[in-house]
């Protein structure tokens, strides 16, 4: 039994009837060569040999009574592998526009609290003799780098010491802890925490200066959320339904532009974004001319062996949706990423983790619930515009047991007032992107996957021409 971190905790007080505070994956695999047709409880075994290597799948969260401290994880003595899957066949062959609206519906469902924060649906009778395996698992147990580390460490032929591979029989549960446990663990959590408070006040508004200046004194300055934000349609208040589209883009192509370019992989996956975007609102009528700005998460923790928790800290990036010149937003994008990590850095990336440890939970929890049912989304300008994430995935292919994974998908929840989640995991060769909104938000992310596609080709067109012309 543990207490959750503030930032861990945070996750499970965002969440309201119409945010859920959960990310997706999609595996999609090739069956067709298996002997005999695919069976669903084969892999359910499998699954369940595999549970000694997913240490949070069996841990479940027990409130402090009255929120009077953060929550705390407990090794699920009720642990039922069958109250986590489902499955799903579909009429078939389906193709990925109908794999994609039941991804949708499975995302439009929040996770329950009285077991372990994951679920699986198991989805067979798509075109080609494939199958996908779609997992909802909440952002308070796991952010994607610990989420790589968890798929890794199921993967046939997986690195035993780096993944540092659990014995599978010392797993035991534990009896749920009593009220008056709970409330002795917090009032002890407290009173370490509210020994630092002095300090940690003094060192963060040290901090808060020091990043401000170090802001101003670029010539291209990172923007500040609440801050001169545009509106647009994806910046609403939500419903509980959900959209969702994916693609494949290849890595290759984008590798081709960092090198050309002389900048960063993730620069130019956030170009291909802004300029798809772009596209976007201009044939919709509703381009501002403001840039857009998004949420660019990043990881605070350099092991790679980490499977669980979140050590997370983010960018606030303007995209330079208001430039046309492909070649131009590039290079405004790098400009503006170096500085925001610029400042992020002098500002501390810890600063983010600590803080929510200090936020009472009965107040962040009210004012999250009141910014829901108000719908204020509606009627004022976003804190930011979107949420732009890209995480390394796997590099090598990878098995579930005797079944290879084909393709990859993954991304993190929307919020009130930023309905929109484009979120890329790389593959071996490909970058699986995702597209998560609201009906609301997003009515058809089919048409952002298609500018995106275009966006690429556009960006590698104009980048491949300069290079051509300085030769």
């Amino acid at each position: 039994m543990e207490t959750m971190t503030g930032l861990d905790a945070k996750f499970l007080y965002s969440e309201t009837p119409t945010a859920h505070m959960h990310t997706v994956k999609v595996v999609v695999s090739d069956v067709s060569a298996l002997k005999g047709e695919f069976s669903f409880d084969p892999l359910i075994e499998i699954l369940a040999d595999q549970l000694g290597r997913l240490p949070p799948f069996r841990r479940r969260v027990v409130p402090v009574p009255w929120g009077l401290g953060h929550p705390v994880w407990v090794e699920d003595p009720e642990f039922d592998l069958k109250r986590h899957i489902s499955r799903r066949v579909l009429a078939g062959p389906a193709c990925d526009r109908e794999l994609a609206a039941v991804v949708a519906d499975f995302a439009g469902t929040p996770l329950a609290r009285d077991r372990p924060l994951w679920e699986l649906l198991v989805v067979e009778g798509l075109v080609g003799g494939r199958i996908a395996v779609v997992a909802k698992i909440h952002h308070a147990v796991a952010d994607g780098s610990a989420v790589v580390a968890l798929l890794q460490n199921v993967v046939q032929g997986a690195d035993v010491e780096q993944s540092r591979e659990p014995d599978a029989d010392s797993w035991r549960p534990e009896p749920l802890p009593t009220r008056r446990e709970l409330l002795r663990m917090a009032a002890h959590d407290h009173v370490l925490r509210w020994k630092g408070l002095p300090r940690f006040v003094v060192q963060s508004a040290r901090q808060a200066r020091a990043s401000e200046a170090r802001r101003r004194s670029f010539a291209v300055k990172p923007p500040l959320p609440l801050h001169h934000i545009p509106k647009t349609s994806f910046n609403v208040s939500l419903t509980s339904e959900r959209t969702f589209a994916m693609t494949k883009l290849p890595l290759e192509d984008l590798k081709s532009i960092r090198r050309t370019a002389g900048t960063t992989l993730n620069d130019v996956y956030l170009c291909v974004c802004a300029g798809a975007l772009r596209r976007y609102l201009l044939d919709s009528g509703e381009l501002p001319a403001r840039p857009l700005v998004a949420s660019v998460p990043v990881s605070t923790d350099p092991n790679v062996a980490r499977m669980s928790g979140n050590r997370v800290d983010n960018l606030y990036v303007s995209i330079g949706t208001d430039i046309a010149d492909p070649v131009q937003r590039l290079e405004h994008i790098r400009s503006m990423t170096a500085a925001s990590k610029e400042v992020r850095s002098v500002l501390g990336h810890n600063l983010f983790e600590q803080r929510a440890d200090f936020v009472p939970p009965q107040i962040y929890h009210s004012a999250v619930r009141l910014w829901t049912r108000s719908h204020i989304a509606d009627r004022v300008h976003p804190p930011l515009n979107v949420v732009l994430s890209n995480v390394a995935g796997p590099r090598e292919r990878i098995f579930f047991g005797p079944i290879q994974l084909e393709a990859l998908y993954s991304v993190g929840p929307i919020l009130e007032g930023i309905g929109l989640n484009i979120t890329a995991w790389s593959y071996v060769q490909t970058l699986g992107v995702s597209l998560l909104g609201s009906p609301v938000s997003v009515p058809d992310p089919w048409l952002i996957v298609d500018a995106l596609h275009v966006a690429l080709e556009e960006l590698g067109d104009a980048i491949g021409t300069e290079a051509l012309a300085d030769h």
